[in-house]
């Protein structure tokens, strides 16, 4: 470093000692010693930086993880910031960490820059953080790299090349967000293709569903809309060159042989086939005259390599299904390892960006693309193109959401939702269809950020509040009553008397609406309560609420029918309150009413998740693997409320009109919306309002204990529980036992899968070792 007084800004030296303290800043001691060190300090000296936070910041990684080192992180940031204070200074942070295998020997790795988080203090931009992918762009547009120099509006290109087997759904919006937002910031272009290599599970009404999800999301392809299928003949004259060369060859074993000889690395009987018998082979494939499953054709590569990918992959297989754009032209159709790297050649793509999963086939992608003569088929080709390269990123999982297009099929084949549009789909037209707005996907998918490590679960809370962080300052507030109580204000004798109430309490530019105030109006059922629990806030027995924008009124009868069940309230309004305080008490509660006369019919959906916690949401993998999950569907995951009443200002709403109920949360206007009913559906809920936390956190105060109690007794309980008869009651679940106690069928005597029948006998043999123990 050079000396303070050559930099042309001063800074203090504190004692030595400060520096030396905290030599270990590698290891994850060393870094929590230094974290917990800088929270109660901004510098390492205290309140002024010093010469020795330098000397410390070219020690610190810039990769250290700002959740578990927060106080590390920010003044890494500060300290980053003012080294650009001091020209001439060259301050360079300790390189990163490698995730990567280590250099070869004599190869030392640059340091790579520290990426500034914040805004510098003389006013200039902080470098902006960049992900890997928009790393490795960078490089390759800079000079020197391979697309530098391409034409402006070209200078990339990449592709979201969904299959048009169902619908998209949050996974996939990554994916396009990443794909088309990386094109627009570096100054290129996203073709949308299609990979319709499957006619026996693609349609029309997909290909045409994913180009609406796309430009709902709010991308356009412009020209630059493809199909797998537009390159069927190319992809069949390079399958008869490889057969050519001696790299193809026709297979007549079964599915199960193929699978047995790649798992076993053992040769097909049929691989040394002359060339001219693999040629007419393959020509009769193409005729019709094998049946599904009798013949495929086959790469020679390696059955001895390592990356079972490579060993003698699958090129072509016969499927005798009619193809929804080219029909019954083909009944040979290519696999997807040997289509998509083709496909990405032939339009030219620079940056071919996958998940995770298809790392192990980068292999064999780039084996197709060194063994093909890519360039003379090229689509629009640019001069110097080389070819396209695969990269992997981190798919996107989210918490309690099923994301596995497996499942989604079988809940709408099971009628558990009415189709891909429902609201409680993760697809892109569910989420619209539950109101969440394009503009908060897209932020969700750029926030979570991209990585190339194992793929991660992002909890369901952080799409929540990224969806009420977009729609809470824009949309209008409305109040609407789900299950209504008729109040009756004996002490109000006059007409309907307007009050008027502001559309959103923190955006005066929305102006205000009108809710006419009556002798009858509605309020929740959940807001009536006989009680004389001081904690409760809402009108019970003598008790005082105030009416959203109206008066002060007092509850002083609650009228209920032969069951029990509360029909009617007797109220007393305040006249001195319709714009000020009572007087001389004060009155907690504030509830929303409409008005009895003149209130909008509405139909209530509130959503929730389709599977029980404890079973929803992980990787697709993951929940591929639970063949048991229709058992574990949330009967609750639709609540409706059919009689719902709204305030008279509603019914000009039309569809997808978005508003924030009054203490309900946002919702949306649904399609199925008609002359007399409006249909609303809730996007999502609100933040606690101060009130039920009030009420919540004193009903916690008295239920803890018990709560705990409960436990307790209930884990003495277990341990005195034989496990044979741990299922036994579970009647609304299961039907059949075996003679451990284990079920065996589930209520309604269909035979649990093997994987169910696994995770309960796991469950048993855990309560097994507790009551042994415990004997």
């Amino acid at each position: 470093l050079k000396p303070a007084s050559a930099c042309g800004r001063a800074f203090p030296r504190q004692s030595q000692a400060m520096a030396s303290a905290f030599k270990d800043t590698s290891s994850p001691g060393g870094l929590k010693a230094l974290n917990n060190h800088l929270a109660s300090r901004p510098y390492v000296g205290g309140f002024l930086v010093s010469e020795d936070d330098f000397t410390l910041f070219a020690r610190v990684s810039d990769s250290v993880d700002p959740k578990m080192y927060t106080h590390v992180a920010r003044w890494w940031r500060h300290v980053h910031a003012l080294s650009k204070l001091r020209p001439g200074a060259a301050f360079v942070p300790a390189a990163r960490v490698s995730t990567t295998a280590p250099a070869k020997a004599g190869k030392q790795a640059a340091p790579k820059a520290a990426a500034a988080a914040a805004p510098l203090p003389n006013g200039t931009a902080a470098e902006e953080p960049k992900n890997f992918l928009q790393k490795l762009i960078e490089t390759s547009v800079a000079p020197g790299g391979r697309c530098h120099g391409r034409p402006k509006g070209d200078c990339v290109r990449t592709r979201f090349p969904p299959e048009p087997n169902g619908y998209l759904h949050l996974g996939h919006a990554k994916s396009i967000v990443l794909n088309f937002g990386l094109a627009k910031k570096y100054g290129g272009r996203c073709h949308l293709r299609f990979d319709d290599t499957n006619p026996a599970s693609e349609k029309m009404e997909y290909i045409n569903g994913i180009q609406e999800d796309v430009k709902w999301l709010g991308y356009d392809w412009g020209k630059h809309l493809y199909f797998a299928s537009d390159y069927f003949d190319t992809l069949y004259e390079w399958a008869v060159l490889f057969i050519k060369q001696g790299k193809a060859y026709v297979d007549q074993q079964n599915g199960a042989e193929i699978k047995d000889g790649r798992d076993n690395g053992t040769n097909s009987r049929f691989r040394d086939r002359p060339m001219e018998e693999n040629l007419q082979l393959f020509e009769d494939m193409r005729a019709g005259k094998f049946k599904e499953g009798e013949a495929v054709l086959r790469a020679k590569i390696d059955m001895k390599h390592g990356n079972v990918n490579m060993r003698d992959p699958l090129l072509y297989r016969v499927v005798h299904q009619s193809h929804p754009r080219t029909g019954d032209k083909w009944c040979i159709y290519p696999l997807y390892d040997y289509a998509h790297g083709q496909e990405d050649a032939v339009e030219g793509i620079t940056h071919s960006i996958c998940t995770l999963e298809f790392g192990n086939h980068r292999e064999l992608y780039d084996w197709f693309i060194d063994n093909l003569p890519i360039h003379d088929k090229q689509l629009n080709p640019v001069k110097g193109y080389d070819r396209p390269y695969q990269t992997e990123f981190a798919r996107l999982n989210v918490s309690s959401f099923v994301m596995s297009k497996r499942k989604l099929k079988k809940l709408i084949e099971a009628g558990v939702v009415s189709g891909w549009d429902d609201p409680r789909m993760p697809t892109i037209r569910g989420l619209r269809r539950r109101g969440i707005p394009p503009e908060a996907l897209r932020r969700f998918c750029e926030e979570v950020g991209v990585t190339n490590t194992e793929n991660t679960t992002i909890d369901y809370t952080k799409l929540e509040s990224t969806v009420r962080e977009t729609l809470d300052p824009v949309v209008p507030r409305r109040m609407v009553v789900l299950d209504p109580v008729k109040v009756v204000i004996t002490s109000y004798n006059g007409g309907a008397m307007d009050c008027t109430i502001a559309n959103h309490p923190k955006d005066e530019a929305q102006g205000s609406r009108t809710v006419p105030f009556q002798r009858e109006v509605y309020v929740e059922r959940d807001d009536v309560r006989e009680t004389d629990d001081p904690q409760y806030y809402r009108l019970k027995p003598g008790g005082e609420v105030r009416l959203r924008g109206s008066f002060v009124i007092k509850c002083e009868e609650i009228i209920k029918d032969s069951s029990g069940k509360i029909t009617e309230v007797k109220a007393t309004h305040d006249p001195e309150t319709l714009s000020a305080p009572p007087k001389g008490r004060k009155v907690n509660g504030t509830i929303h009413w409409v008005p009895a006369s003149g209130a909008v019919d509405c139909t209530v959906r509130l959503y929730s998740f389709l599977l029980r916690a404890e079973s929803g949401g992980g990787s697709e993998e993951e929940e591929d693997a639970k063949d048991d999950f229709l058992n574990q569907v949330n009967p609750d995951s639709k609540v409706e409320f059919s009689g719902a009443k709204g305030e008279p200002s509603i019914k000009a709403a039309k569809t997808w009109d978005r508003f924030q109920l009054e203490r309900q949360g946002f919702f949306v206007v649904d399609p199925d919306t008609d002359a007399g009913t409006l249909t609303l559906n809730r996007v999502v809920g609100l933040s606690e309002s101060g009130l039920k936390k009030a009420e919540d956190s004193d009903a916690a105060g008295r239920s803890r204990k018990a709560q705990q109690e409960a436990d307790a007794k209930k884990k003495e309980e277990l341990k005195k529980l034989p496990p044979q008869e741990m299922f036994k009651g579970e009647t609304d679940k299961y039907s059949k036992f075996d003679d451990n106690g284990i079920p065996t069928h589930d209520a309604e005597g269909k035979e649990l899968t093997k994987n169910a029948v696994k995770n309960l006998k796991k469950a048993w043999d855990k309560q097994k070792k507790t009551y042994e123990a415990n004997k």
